[in-house]
């Protein structure tokens, strides 16, 4: 399926089975709407956030996937040591779509930021973003314009940081025991 019209996209991907049509951020929303109300696509399944910090650096191996899977003990998979594609920014935030109709389809609708960047929010477009928006603040610190209730929903109010970052420190943290003085 053709998706030419869909508004802000710059850039669409084959690969693996699966569309993925890159996003101007700014346009997001626009995009989204016209795919809801103009392609069918009615349900979000699934908001992902990725950080890609230190990617494409010296010393990162990628890796060559088949439908085998890959031998995780081998350093690059199939002995084959290669850097990464450079990736445009260091977050990507996917919206996994699907369209329930006599031929179900799906699209992912991605979009990159750079740290501190903003996107606006899909929560007037899928209400259920309300949740996946909040986990993605929450774990990786992807901030949403206009989301109604953009706070933490799985770490404590007081949690500094953002635990799913690759710059997040690893380790130190003490052990919270119930009832221990």
């Amino acid at each position: 399926m053709a998706y030419e019209a869909v508004p802000g996209v710059v850039e669409t991907r084959e690969a693996y089975g699966e569309t993925t049509l890159v996003v101007d951020p700014a346009r997001l929303v626009e995009a989204c709407i016209y795919l809801r109300d103009e392609e069918g696509f009615s349900f979000l399944s699934d908001l992902s956030p990725a950080d890609y910090f230190g990617w494409g650096a010296v010393g990162v191996a990628g890796y060559i996937g088949t439908a085998a899977g890959r031998d995780m003990h081998a350093p690059g998979s199939q002995g084959l040591s290669r850097v990464p594609d450079p990736k445009p920014k260091r977050f990507s935030v996917s919206y996994h779509l699907l369209a329930m109709s006599a031929a179900p389809r799906r699209v992912r609708v991605q979009v990159w930021l750079d740290d501190a960047e903003e996107v606006d929010s899909v929560v007037s477009v899928w209400p259920t973003a309300d949740w996946h928006e909040r986990e993605a603040f929450d774990m990786v610190g992807i901030r949403f314009r206009g989301h109604p209730n953009l706070v933490r929903i799985l770490m404590d109010d007081d949690w500094e940081g953002h635990p799913l970052r690759k710059d997040y420190p690893i380790g130190g943290e003490p052990v919270r025991f119930s009832g221990e003085e």
